[in-house]
């Protein structure tokens, strides 16, 4: 107990409840070029309906990327986004037209909230933002505004304003998709601020902010402020203390332009964006997907997997491998796996599949691995992350009209050997993920994605839970809680049929007294993993009338 100097009672509270917490598997990550959104920025999605919302619509430039995203959505509602973008030449529309570079909301904090003279730009990078107009009133501006039936009653003195000696503080702002780029309707209204102010330090009726600028900057999809009006701005920005707030000589109106695409996307700036996944203490992840990666990129993605050791890497063959190429399906896709990597990290399959998109009304050819890691977290949903995503159970393939390449017995046979999981449209059941092999070269419990996937949770969720014993003392005590920490932890997994069997190891045998003179502290774990059936064989034997089972069973 804690030493007093002089009588009393002292009580202590010692907690022995720690339990190995839960871990998320399920949890997606992507990178590619988008049309809309935020550029080098980690943005969880949890929905195709919020993809489109926060990073637009497919197109013909980035479709392979964009499906591979939506794909994994269609099984999973978890996945963490980075949009890529060549940053030497993409732009943000601005009201002058002259363009300017806002990667994300850091990038406008830091660095473009000084008053420019753009008045306003769209919020991201793009092409897309050019279709953004923006209209602006105030008291002295508000007849024959084009937009005023939009709003209930004119912008005058608000309370805040009044109550401190100052006058005209109010304004109204609209942002208008101008050519229906956003919405596919030219004029549609995309959002409307009432009454705000022009002062910096107005609050509405709630108490919340209610400076125009904090209130765009807070709420706005579309637009940042860039700079107060030029026509008229006396006091605009100055707190509410006896102020006279200019009035606009007109309303402000500006269809915003100069936003610009930039140049193609490409391995730098992919591989750049996948980057902001490195750190595995900041980000969480568990299923990495590839889209259409190339052989550069998809060894920068197993490179980033092998460092982290919790997350596992989808991967595709490159699309001229598969679609349309005539017969050499299996010897490109076998020559594409040489290239990369041995890891138990990866995961690759065989294959891409035509899809309809609906934003174009066209079919598109995807690659698979988004759907091959939304198998894995449908898995991790409905059972756990120690079984399979292949097979007729667990493995059906969403949204597939054909694949580009259907392989035959033979040629799975030979994508198997080389770690390629091949993906198979089978007559009446579906198109099917037919493997379940990571891609690790040598012979190994671990080239099995179940056993991957086992190890990573057990991994995971144990190391987190042994934190908990730094800085205690390398005694018996701290030994014992550790074990009876982890043991109930892995009884729970072995009756959920993950292992067949373990043994924790943590006493005097691996922490003998040069351990713990080096401040160190050494658990072992020994465990059994389940083995996913990949092979069956069935015997049908015939026997004569007259003989006896006892007599053939087991003979053959």
């Amino acid at each position: 107990m804690a030493f007093q100097l002089s009588p009393g009672v002292n009580v202590s509270e010692i907690d022995l409840t720690t339990i190995v917490p839960a871990v998320a598997t399920s949890i997606g990550a992507f990178a590619g070029p988008f049309a809309w959104g935020p550029v080098n920025e980690i943005v969880t999605i949890s929905d195709e309906v919020r993809l489109v919302d926060r990073f637009g619509k497919p197109d013909s430039t980035n479709y392979e990327y964009w499906f591979s995203a939506a794909n994994f959505l269609a099984y999973a509602n978890n996945l963490k986004v980075v949009r890529a973008a060549n940053t030497s030449d993409a732009l943000n529309a601005t009201a002058n037209g002259t363009g300017v570079l806002i990667q994300n909301d850091d990038d406008y904090a830091s660095n473009h909230t000084a008053n420019t003279g753009h008045t306003f730009a769209a919020r991201y990078p793009g092409t897309l933002g050019n279709s953004l107009k923006i209209s602006m009133c105030d008291a002295n501006s508000w007849s024959g505004w084009s937009y005023a039936s939009n709003f209930t009653s004119t912008p005058g003195t608000s309370t805040w304003a009044s109550n401190r000696n100052s006058t005209f503080d109010e304004l109204h702002v609209i942002v208008i998709d101008e050519d229906g780029k956003f919405t596919g309707v030219p004029g549609t209204i995309l959002e409307k601020y009432s009454h705000v102010s022009k002062a910096s330090d107005a609050k509405d009726d709630s108490g919340n902010a209610n400076y125009y600028v904090d209130v765009i900057t807070r709420g706005s999809k579309y637009i940042h402020w860039k700079g107060h009006a030029g026509g008229g701005t006396t006091n605009w920005g100055t707190a509410a203390n006896s102020v006279a707030y200019g009035n606009t000589t007109a309303n402000v109106t500006a269809s915003l332009s100069g936003g610009a695409d930039g140049t193609a996307v490409g391995n730098s700036q992919i591989t750049t964006a996948y980057d902001y996944y490195d750190n595995a203490e900041s980000v969480d992840i568990s299923l990495v997907i590839s889209g259409p990666a190339n052989q550069t990129v998809a060894d920068s993605l197993i490179s980033m997997a092998d460092t982290r050791k919790d997350c596992v890497v989808f991967l595709s063959p490159e699309k001229a491998d598969v679609v349309n190429n005539g017969g050499s399906e299996a010897t490109d896709i076998v020559a594409y796996r040489d290239t990369l990597t041995s890891s138990s990290y990866a995961v690759l399959d065989s294959g891409w599949k035509y899809q309809y998109d609906k934003y174009n009304d066209v079919y598109r050819w995807v690659p698979l691995n988004g759907d091959i890691a939304g198998l894995a977290a449908r898995t991790d949903r409905d059972r756990d992350p120690w079984f399979s995503p292949g097979g007729l159970n667990r493995g059906i393939i969403k949204n597939s009209i054909k694949l580009a390449w259907n392989p035959t017995k033979t040629e799975r046979d030979t994508l198997y050997l080389k770690g390629v999981n091949p993906v198979v449209t089978f007559p009446g059941e579906g198109t099917v993920l037919f493997g379940d092999k990571t891609m690790l070269a040598k012979p190994s419990a671990f080239d099995r994605i179940n056993v991957r996937r086992l190890f990573i949770v057990l991994e995971k969720a144990i190391a987190r839970a042994a934190r908990f014993s730094l800085f205690e003392f390398n005694d018996q005590f701290t030994r014992a809680q550790f074990v009876n920490l982890v043991e109930p932890y892995l009884r729970d997994v072995q009756g959920r049929r993950g292992i067949t069997d373990f043994r924790v190891v943590c006493d005097e045998t691996n922490n003998t007294g040069e351990v713990i003179d080096r401040n160190e502290f050494v658990g072992d774990i020994y465990i059994k993993p389940a083995r996913s059936i990949n092979f069956i064989q069935l015997n049908f034997v015939a026997v004569r009338t007259g003989v006896s089972f006892d007599e053939v069973v087991g003979q053959f």
